[in-house]
């Protein structure tokens, strides 16, 4: 499993709808897990780092208007793109969802091929390199569909993982990853590897990043992690 396969966490309590659904989001090339209700969401939403959610509006017990409300106000997550799912179409229920902090609401029964496309658009938004989007920072490009990066014009040679660690730094430059947080994106969850490995990579990063000169714009925050700028 590829370590930057984007992540979807779907959330539905009817089982045979969550299948549906994991059928055909793997099938759009997504790594996919799924919750039957609020409690095990909130424990994944941990667990899985998911890049998008899919959230059905009707629980059992905890509602999916209150896991929305409590994605959206916890900082580490907050960032993580929100599309609920109801069979709510009054007005006064989409404009609930939505303040509640959810980014797109789509109303049951709904389109498969709606629903992709829709996932999708919130995966350009909130990851771009995972979506094959050309990304900028400073005089540094990076293209995700080509898998060319240059800086200053000048192309960079940089090896598979370097590249996934400067996508992850150029989707939210300025924004610090701590060692874990980059093992889990730019190696996957499934593979075991020590923290170390991470500043070694950083360093090759760094190297690659100022072969041609130019101010070394990766920043090491002590006790904390990396960032870009």
């Amino acid at each position: 499993m590829p370590a930057d396969q984007p992540t979807v966490l779907v959330v539905e309590d009817e089982a045979a709808q969550r299948e549906v659904l994991r059928y055909n989001l793997e099938a759009e090339g997504f790594r996919v897990a799924s919750a039957g209700n609020g409690e095990e969401a909130m424990v994944l939403l941990d667990e899985e780092n998911p890049d998008v959610i899919v959230l059905d509006w009707m629980l059992p017990n905890l509602s999916g208007i209150e896991v929305c409300r409590q994605i959206k106000t916890r900082p580490e997550t907050r960032g993580v793109p929100v599309i609920m799912l109801s069979a709510r179409s009054e007005e006064v229920d989409r404009v609930r969802g939505l303040e509640t902090g959810a980014d797109d609401y789509v109303v049951k029964p709904y389109s498969l091929r709606e629903l992709m496309a829709r996932v999708k658009a919130q995966l350009r938004r909130a990851r771009p390199a995972a979506a094959g989007l050309r990304l900028e920072f400073e005089d540094i490009v990076l293209d995700a569909e080509t898998h060319r990066v240059t800086r200053g014009g000048q192309e960079l040679k940089l090896g598979p993982t370097e590249f996934r660690l400067l996508s992850t730094f150029m989707e939210k430059p300025g924004r610090v990853g701590s060692r874990e947080q980059l093992l889990d994106r730019v190696w996957g969850r499934d593979i075991y590897v020590d923290t170390r490995t991470v500043d070694v990579h950083i360093g090759r990063l760094r190297k690659a990043l100022g072969v041609h000169g130019g101010e070394d714009l990766l920043r090491t925050v002590r006790g904390a992690g990396y960032a870009l700028g």
